[in-house]
C-alpha cells in the first residue's frame, strides 16, 4: 500500500486521465485508471481504493450514477467529482449522495493536493473511530461480561430486557461492583449505541458546578462564567447520560433533574431559553435512597422517576463462584497488556482469593490481579505476588498485638523471641493447628514452625489437634528467658 493512499482515476478523456495519474504517482500515491464508468467499477471490485477521482460527464454512465454504484459496492471509499460543466445544483446533489467534494476542470494542482489530504485524513479518522467503536461494542457485549453465578446470570437477563427500551434505570450496589460497566452495557446494547454515552460523577462536584455541568450556563451567570457553555444534557442528545452517585446531589439539582425527567426540558444556569433533548437517564448509587427519603435529603418523586427499572448489582462476596472466572479474565487481560508470559495461578492463590472478603468488590480484585501480574517472574502466580492479601489475612487471623493487661506479651516491653512465640501459637490456633497454613500466613517455612514447636514443647499438642484428638492446644506457660 502507498504511504499516501490508493486512488482510482476514472475519466473518458484519456490524456487528462494519464496526466492526472502521472501527477499523483509523483506525489507518492498508488494510482489506477479507467476510461469509462463500467471499467472503473470493474477496477474497484479488484482494488480497495481510498479515493475515487471521477469525471462527471462520461458516455453511458455519468458521474452521479457512478457515485451511487460506488457507494453500493465500496461504501467506505471517498469519491471526488471532476467536471468542466459543474453547476451548484449538481454539486449539491452529489454531496447529498455521498461525494466528498467537487473539483472544476482544468484541475488546480494545489487545490487537488489540499483536498486529497483532507479527504484521506477524514477517511483515516473514520476508520479509527470504527475500530474503537467495534472494540467498545465487543467489550460491552453481554456475552463478554464475566460471570456464571445465579445472581449475575439473573442480572444479565434483566439488563438484556431493559437495554432496548428508553426507560430510566437505577443501578444500586456497593462501590466497586461495576455499576458503570453495566450502565455502558445498557447503552451499547440499545438503539442509542451510535449516540453519545456521557458520564457525570455527581459526588465529585459542588452544587453550582454540578448544575452548570449538567445543564450548561450563560455568559455572566456566575463568577467565572466568562462564556456560554452547553451542558452534558445537550452533549448527550439522542444518547445516554450516566449519573454516578446520584444520592449525593443537592435539593436544587434534584428539582431541575425531576423537571427534565417529567418534561424532557431544561434551562441553562442564568438563562431563559428552554432546551428540549432526547436523553435516557441511567443513575447509580451505593447509598440507601429510601433512608435518604426518610431523612428528607432526597426527593421521593425524583426517586420514583429514576427508579422505573431498579437493578441491584450484588457484592463480590455474595457471588464467590465468579471469583475464579474474574481472576482468570483479569490475569489474561493484564498479561497481554504488559506483554508477560503469565498463564495461570496456583491452587494456593485460588484458595486465598476465595477466602478474601473483597470489601472493594470487583475493582479490588482487578487491582490485585494487575499488581500480581506486574510482580510476576514465573508463568504461574503464587501467593508471593499478593502481598496485600497476605497482610490482610495475617491481620484477620493473628489479630493486633496485645498489651500487658492481656495474656500475650506487651509491645513494647517484650523480646523478639517472646513476640515470635506468641505470633506462632496464635496463628496456629487460628488455622486449627495447620503448620502449612500457619507457615503461609507468617511467611516462614513449615519446618521452622515445627522446630519452634519442639522448642516450646508443644509439638505433640499440635500433632494431636491435626488428628482431631484435642479441640484446643494447651495454653502455653508464661514466657521465661529460657523460652
Amino acid at each position: 500500500m502507498s504511504a499516501h493512499g490508493r486512488i482510482v482515476v476514472i475519466d473518458d478523456e484519456v490524456n487528462a486521465a494519464a496526466a492526472l495519474e502521472t501527477l499523483l504517482r509523483e506525489d507518492g500515491y498508488e494510482v489506477s485508471r479507467a476510461h469509462d464508468a463500467r471499467s472503473g467499477l470493474a477496477l474497484l471490485e479488484q482494488t480497495d481504493a481510498d479515493v475515487v477521482l471521477t469525471d462527471l460527464r462520461m458516455p453511458g454512465m455519468d458521474g452521479i450514477e457512478l457515485l451511487a454504484k460506488i457507494k453500493e459496492i465500496r461504501p467506505q471509499t471517498m469519491v471526488l467529482l471532476m467536471t468542466a460543466y459543474g453547476t451548484v445544483k449538481t454539486a449539491v446533489r452529489a454531496m447529498k449522495m455521498g461525494a466528498e467534494d467537487y473539483l472544476g476542470k482544468p484541475i488546480d494542482v494545489e487545490e487537488l493536493q489540499v483536498v486529497l489530504q483532507r479527504v484521506l485524513e477524514k477517511k483515516r479518522l473514520l476508520e479509527e473511530t470504527k475500530v474503537l467503536r467495534d472494540r467498545l461494542t465487543d467489550k460491552y457485549d453481554f456475552d463478554n461480561l464475566v460471570g456464571q453465578s445465579p445472581e449475575i446470570l439473573s442480572l444479565f437477563k434483566t439488563v438484556r430486557q431493559v437495554a432496548p427500551t428508553s426507560s430510566s434505570v437505577l443501578l444500586l450496589g456497593e462501590s466497586g461492583t461495576g455499576k458503570e460497566l453495566f450502565a455502558q452495557a445498557i447503552h451499547e446494547n440499545s438503539p442509542r449505541r451510535g449516540k453519545p454515552f456521557i458520564k457525570v460523577a455527581c459526588a465529585a462536584l459542588p452544587e453550582t458546578l454540578l448544575e452548570s455541568e449538567l445543564f450548561g450556563h450563560e455568559k455572566g451567570s456566575f463568577t467565572g462564567a466568562m462564556y456560554t457553555r452547553a451542558g452534558r444534557f445537550e452533549s448527550a442528545d439522542g444518547g445516554t447520560l450516566f449519573l454516578d452517585e446520584i444520592g449525593d446531589i443537592t435539593p436544587t439539582v434534584q428539582v431541575k433533574l425531576l423537571r427534565f425527567l417529567e418534561e424532557h426540558e431544561f434551562e441553562r444556569v442564568g438563562g431563559n431559553r428552554t432546551f428540549k433533548v432526547d436523553v435516557r437517564i441511567v443513575a447509580a448509587t451505593h447509598r440507601d435512597l429510601r433512608k435518604k427519603i426518610e431523612d428528607g435529603s432526597f426527593r421521593e418523586d425524583l426517586y420514583y422517576r429514576l427508579n422505573v427499572i431498579e437493578i441491584h448489582i450484588p457484592a463480590l462476596r455474595d457471588r464467590t463462584g465468579d471469583i475464579p472466572l474474574l481472576a482468570h479474565h483479569f490475569l489474561h487481560q493484564y498479561a497481554a497488556a504488559n506483554k508477560k508470559e503469565v498463564r495461570d495461578f496456583s491452587d494456593d492463590v485460588l484458595a486465598m482469593l476465595l477466602r478474601h472478603p473483597w470489601p472493594g468488590n470487583v475493582r479490588e480484585l482487578q487491582n490485585a490481579m494487575e499488581r500480581a501480574v506486574v510482580l510476576a517472574t514465573e508463568p504461574v502466580l503464587t501467593p508471593a505476588q499478593f502481598p496485600t492479601l497476605r497482610r490482610a489475612e495475617m491481620a484477620a487471623t493473628v489479630g493486633p498485638a496485645v498489651d500487658r493487661k492481656s495474656n500475650g506479651p506487651a509491645i513494647p516491653g517484650s523480646t523478639l523471641a517472646e513476640i515470635e512465640k506468641e505470633a506462632i501459637i496464635r496463628t496456629l490456633e487460628a488455622v486449627d493447628g495447620s503448620t502449612s497454613r500457619a507457615a503461609e500466613l507468617l511467611q516462614i517455612s513449615a519446618r521452622k514452625i515445627q522446630y519452634k514447636l519442639k522448642e516450646y514443647h508443644l509439638e505433640r499438642a499440635i500433632v494431636a489437634r491435626d488428628h482431631g484428638a484435642a479441640p484446643h492446644a494447651p495454653t502455653p506457660h508464661a514466657p521465661t528467658p529460657h523460652d
